[in-house]
């Protein structure tokens, strides 16, 4: 149970593991006017940066569920390294189905709603863990503008069109599944490349040092598409963002 490869390698020197920027994340802790103790799950914690520095700025507590042995024990050692390992806990194992032994004030999913089959399903999975009135954070990509067509749809890592709202669109799905949009912290064209651009420069270091290993030409070869790839059609068409809820 593990994430693959690839993708440990493509997001190596990562610590926000979405197209969020350090200054994003703290304005999002900022804006939920955390208090001192709320409770926090979140599910696909990834390198635990959000429950690390809201740990150490906001005095939150949390637990942490990630399916990478690799980005656990990066989260781990955040904890430390910011001297709040006595405050947030992280363990390795699925997020699909996590359900907190006692109920939490806020149950995050920041862009993996995969684990509870899409977006409906991690909504519900994440208000098992939640305590009446508590608060809910998703991340998820939506279309910044419509694509033209189905090439560019499927340029964009979607099958469909309808894979995807327009932002607007995105927001009614909350309120149609019985929600209250309380707070959103939007990703922008820069957090994106700041995102994707790091992808490259970790692939090309690791073939740099890895010039024979098995995966090597696979790399070479996303390396030298990825970045046209990325500028033509996902910074222009894909938008992501943080939106916290709270049930009706």
């Amino acid at each position: 149970m593990d994430l693959s490869r690839s993708f440990t390698i493509r997001e190596s020197s990562h610590r926000i593991h979405n197209p969020f920027t350090s200054e994003k994340l703290a304005t999002l802790g900022r804006a939920l006017r955390l208090e001192p103790g709320t409770r926090v799950l979140d599910l696909a914690s990834g390198s635990g940066e959000m429950l690390c520095t809201w740990a150490q700025a906001h005095q939150i507590t949390g637990t942490g569920v990630d399916i990478s042995t690799v980005f656990t024990g990066n989260a781990r050692a955040r904890a430390v390294e910011l001297g709040v390992a006595g405050r947030v806990n992280f363990i390795h194992g699925n997020a699909s189905g996590y359900v907190a032994q006692e109920p939490v004030e806020l149950a995050a999913c920041i862009g993996a709603t995969w684990i509870g089959g899409g977006l409906a399903g991690t909504v519900e999975l994440l208000n098992r863990s939640l305590r009446p009135g508590g608060m809910m954070l998703i991340g998820e990509p939506y279309w910044r503008q419509d694509p033209p067509d189905q090439h560019t749809v499927e340029a964009c890592r979607a099958r469909s069109k309808d894979d995807l709202r327009l932002l607007p669109g995105l927001i009614q799905q909350f309120g149609a599944l019985g929600y209250d949009v309380v707070e959103m912290v939007l990703a922008d064209q820069d957090s994106w490349d700041r995102y994707r651009a790091a992808q490259w420069l970790n692939i090309r270091r690791w073939l740099d040092r890895n010039p024979d290993d098995g995966l090597a030409a696979d790399l070479r070869a996303e390396l030298s598409e990825a970045p046209a790839h990325y500028a033509r059609y996902e910074r222009e068409y894909v938008g992501w963002g943080v939106f916290a809820l709270i049930n009706r």
